[in-house]
């Protein structure tokens, strides 16, 4: 490994000592999406928890990653493997490390949104899925914890040089200090161990270094070489939404409708993963049928038609039929890849939110008829 480097990750292991040894009792929150920066933060940390003293582990360090339910399956697995060694590894040390997972409730998940509500697929106007699937869930964690101990530390994988957008944000909250107070969430200060790696050093230290849990990083690696793409971060603000479903990252929902073409799952498929060849074909044709009048109704769930200021009509969410027929299709995909794509939870809600729009629509539609009938 590089000597400067070398010397960099000493100032960054030493500012996570000083961090932790604080005299306060903080709990520390790292936000881990299994993508190679989360992993180095984790990497690090643990490192560091290790070379302390049994009697100096007293801050607990909660090591919280997202499951939108629709994420690509590789990347659960790995995480799932991932989160297993950390904690296999914590219990062995002692550490008071524990390992997370956050969801979006039943009412709030992709399908029960799409087919339930008939949302349409989401697209860069029209992005309903990240703040219900990845920030809702991970903030109500955060802030559980912050009203448990009175504040809490995030750890966050950020970086100055991941892209412009990045540092514009690291520069907005950037006051000089370790520790940034967080825009949205309240009692929630965030600490960027290594916003000034570059993406080259990241990657070398975890090729060159063992994880401290025990393996190697090479099934990161790997993974990262089959998807030829960045992975979908650790969102918890609107600020870092962007991230989420853009040319920049591709590790995120597989259903994902933002980005044009699924670029990871296509690299999986042409890496020889081609039982996920079903999984891109769905996500195209769902968004081929986004725009598709026919499909659309044209109220929006209140009741209201919308025009924008252009004139431009913007139809109401999917039909019954259309969203019966997502349904049908999601049902079929489980059984071609053997795979549980949707939880039974989710079609008991999605059959609930159909008899209340029945209902709805039915009364809107005598209500109508009584209003043309009074008119004459």
């Amino acid at each position: 490994m590089d000597p400067v480097l070398g010397k960099k990750i000493q100032r960054i292991q030493q500012d996570i000592r000083e961090e932790y040894l604080a005299d306060h009792q903080h709990p520390w929150v790292i936000g881990f999406s299994g993508g190679k920066d989360s992993t180095l933060v984790t990497h690090l940390v643990f490192d560091v928890l290790m070379s302390l003293a049994p009697h100096e582990r007293t801050r607990e360090v909660h090591i919280v990653s997202n499951d939108t339910l629709v994420e690509s399956p590789l990347v659960v697995t790995h995480v799932a493997t991932v989160q297993s060694e950390i904690d296999h590894a914590a219990n062995a040390w002692r550490m008071p490390v524990r390992v997370v997972t956050t969801r979006p409730e039943t009412d709030s998940t992709f399908w029960v949104n799409l087919i339930g509500r008939g949302y349409p697929p989401p697209n860069r106007s029209f992005r309903w899925c990240t703040d219900r699937m990845k920030i809702q869930p991970t903030s109500q964690y955060i802030r559980s914890q912050a009203d448990m101990a009175g504040q809490v530390i995030l750890l966050l994988g950020v970086r100055r040089s991941e892209s412009s957008t990045r540092a514009a944000t690291v520069a907005r909250y950037d006051n000089g200090e370790r520790l940034n107070r967080h825009n949205d969430l309240l009692n929630c200060m965030v600490f960027r161990p290594i916003v000034e790696l570059s993406t080259d050093e990241v990657w070398e230290y975890l090729a060159f270094t063992p994880p401290p849990w025990g393996g190697s990083h090479s099934a990161l690696i790997q993974l990262y070489m089959d998807a030829g793409a960045a992975e979908c971060p650790t969102v918890l603000s609107q600020d870092d939404a962007p991230g989420c479903g853009t040319s920049n990252s591709r590790f995120g929902c597989w259903t994902c409708t933002v980005v044009e073409k699924d670029k990871s799952l296509m690299g999986f498929v042409e890496a020889g993963y081609g039982e996920f060849t079903p999984l891109v074909d769905f996500r195209d044709w769902l968004a081929g049928i986004r725009n598709d009048p026919e499909r659309r109704l044209a109220r929006r769930r209140n009741g209201k038609l919308t025009i924008t200021n252009e004139g431009v009509f913007i139809p109401g969410p999917f039909t019954l039929e259309t969203r019966r027929e997502v349904l049908d299709r999601v049902l079929a995909l489980e059984r071609e890849t053997k795979s549980k794509i949707i939880e039974e939870s989710e079609v008991i809600r999605i059959r609930e939110i159909w008899a209340e729009d029945a209902s709805m629509f039915a009364t809107r539609s005598v209500d109508e008829a009584r209003a043309v009938a009074g008119s004459k």
